[in-house]
């Protein structure tokens, strides 16, 4: 049995399903690159695997628990993460407000506020600014670190290098790479591919609400043609 298992799932909103009976497993402590043209509904399966999207049909089982149908606290609970595009921090609270209301919903672990700041030590320095004054770069970490805090056996990365610097995306890697080290599952939307070339084991593409194509990295890299059908990329 894999660690996630998602099974002829189905949702999507008012005006009509989006994700047409997509299966997925992965491993713990995997890192899946999740790649597509916009709008084939990658975002709409991270949000349905975080419980934020209504599920149709389906199954989704995290070790064995089923999550399908549960509402996104529960989800939560069960030690899914989501790092949302476009970061989505308050602004009127601080760095140190973010990642004492993150531990005060934490399941038992190992990160804690101090190797969270040992990780990302740029929100140790601005810990006492409000969110609304930091980068863009510095708000996406702290939605990491967020993430992490909660203690997360799945994260779920929401397309995190948008308009980031190539230093920070550098960073988000070693990041990513420090959550596979720990064991920790990642599910990586993205565009960058840079990104989601270093970090990932396998990469999959969305198609029309539905997984088409999975390999591990370095054989798609090894494709250049079907990356091109697939994705519009040289």
């Amino acid at each position: 049995m894999s660690f996630l298992e998602v099974r002829g799932l189905v949702s999507g909103y008012d005006r009509g399903r989006v994700l047409h009976g997509v299966d997925l497993t992965l491993d713990a402590g995997a890192v899946l690159g999740l790649l597509g043209r916009n709008g084939v509904g990658k975002s709409t399966l991270i949000m349905t695997l975080a419980g934020l999207v209504p599920v149709t049909e389906g199954s989704v089982r995290l070790d064995g628990a089923e999550l399908a149908g549960k509402r996104p606290d529960l989800v939560a609970r069960a030690g899914v993460a989501l790092v949302p595009q476009g970061r989505r921090v308050w602004a009127t609270l601080t760095v140190a407000e973010h990642l004492a209301l993150a531990r005060s919903r934490s399941r038992p672990g190992t990160w804690t506020v101090d190797a969270v700041l040992d990780l990302l030590p740029r929100l140790a320095e601005r810990r006492r600014h409000y969110a609304g004054q930091l980068s863009g770069g510095e708000q996406q970490m702290l939605a990491v670190a967020r993430a992490l805090l909660t203690n997360p056996r799945l994260v779920l990365l929401d397309e995190p290098s948008d308009g980031l610097a190539p230093a920070i995306v550098d960073q988000l890697a070693g990041v990513v790479t420090t959550m596979r080290a720990e064991g920790v599952t990642v599910v990586l939307v993205e565009q960058d591919l840079h990104l989601a070339f270093s970090v990932a084991d396998e990469i999959a593409v969305m198609e029309k609400g539905a997984l088409v194509h999975r390999v591990p990295t370095a054989e798609f890299r090894r494709d250049p043609g079907t990356a091109h059908r697939l994705l519009g990329v040289a």
